[in-house]
């Protein structure tokens, strides 16, 4: 059917405010530089994906997202998007691959592709992931900062069961600020579930300390995420099994052989799920290989707006099951560019309003 092969590629950038700095062990984002991804079947059925680069989480920038999707724009010339998946692998090893490569801009043309193809069948992409759940419930980030700010954001965030706290930084890092701001949120929120994400961002030997200070009084996080650097199983394994908690790999994986190189080295309990890493078709493999592992599904997100975010609440909740829902950022941006896609109800996102797709299209600029 010719109705459905790409007829326009077209993307532009996407700034969008912040209410405040998103702090992560690699530094700050103070203004969502992302990129909007348009396509155009024959049949005039448009379709939206969205790039969310984070320098501070693996290099990726809107300058180098934007470049990646121009190369990759000729391989989408004339595909049939029911060819999803040979075409996600396609757009991947163009735009995603070498020194300038751009995951988040390959997601963003992958996202497109599943969206249009979603409309052009009248379904939700929650549907035809699978359908299994109607709504997800997400913790919500306290970023790096002071104790008083952590003090401050937990008790602002009442309305969320659920705190993840980042901790970590550079080689400098005092791991004792940590101590002291678990211990400040938990004191404000004593009700609340803890998670604790380093992003990679400490030492073998801080992680560790920071569990066994945390733990001497009596604060003992669900999960901690990606406590030391990627590339190491062996470091990570080392914090599994003398911090005794639910470690989590993010950086660590991108493809679902990660999960199998965690789950052999006995590094990991949980994997997280991120399309602006590994793209649609790849994180529905992750999500595989993590159950088939005996691991525990978790999505999360970069620094997105409802777009990208509503299409990994699709995934999550159409598979259903995650153990882990970390589906927050939009809360933490001062103007939304989109119209539709999933309803938030405090730490509740109702993905049953959405139609097609995953229900979002760009508002009219003025």
């Amino acid at each position: 059917m010719k109705s459905l092969c790409i007829t326009d590629v077209r993307a532009r950038r996407l700034d969008i405010p912040m209410k405040k700095a998103f702090g992560i062990a690699g530094g700050a984002q103070e203004l969502a530089r992302n990129v909007l991804v348009e396509i155009t079947l024959a049949s005039g059925v448009r379709g939206w994906g969205e790039a969310a680069p984070l320098p501070a989480f693996n290099g990726d920038t809107q300058e180098r997202a934007l470049g990646a999707i121009a190369n990759a724009t000729p391989e989408l010339a004339g595909a049939d998007v029911r060819g999803f998946r040979q075409l996600g692998e396609r757009i991947f090893d163009v735009a995603a691959s070498g020194a300038r490569g751009s995951p988040s801009a390959a997601c963003a043309l992958e996202t497109a592709v599943f969206d249009a193809l979603a409309r052009a069948n009248g379904t939700s992409l929650r549907g035809f992931f699978g359908g299994a759940e109607e709504e997800l419930v997400t913790d919500i980030t306290i970023t790096t900062g002071t104790t008083d700010d952590a003090t401050r954001e937990a008790r602002e965030f009442a309305a969320f069961g659920t705190l993840k706290i980042k901790v970590g930084g550079k080689a400098d890092h005092d791991v004792e600020l940590d101590v002291a701001r678990v211990l400040a949120v938990h004191a404000a929120r004593p009700d609340a579930r803890l998670l604790l994400d380093a992003n990679g961002g400490l030492s073998v030997r801080d992680a560790i300390h920071l569990a066994s200070e945390l733990r001497a009084r009596g604060v003992v996080p669900v999960l901690f995420e990606q406590p030391v650097a990627a590339g190491d199983w062996e470091a990570l394994a080392e914090v599994r099994s003398k911090t005794k908690l639910v470690i989590a790999i993010d950086e660590s994986v991108t493809r679902a052989d990660d999960v199998l190189a965690a789950h052999r080295a006995g590094a990991a309990d949980a994997a997280n799920v991120k399309l602006m890493k590994s793209g649609i078709g790849q994180a529905l493999d992750i999500v595989a290989a993590t159950r088939a592992c005996g691991l525990q599904p978790m999505i999360g997100g970069m620094v997105e707006a409802r777009l990208a975010m509503g299409t990994s609440a699709c995934l999550a909740a159409g598979l259903g099951g995650f153990a882990f829902i970390d589906l927050d950022t939009p809360l933490f941006l001062s103007e939304d560019p989109f119209d539709g896609g999933y309803v938030q109800r405090g730490e509740r996102l109702d993905l049953r309003p959405i139609d097609v797709g995953h229900g979002c299209v760009p508002r009219a600029r003025t």
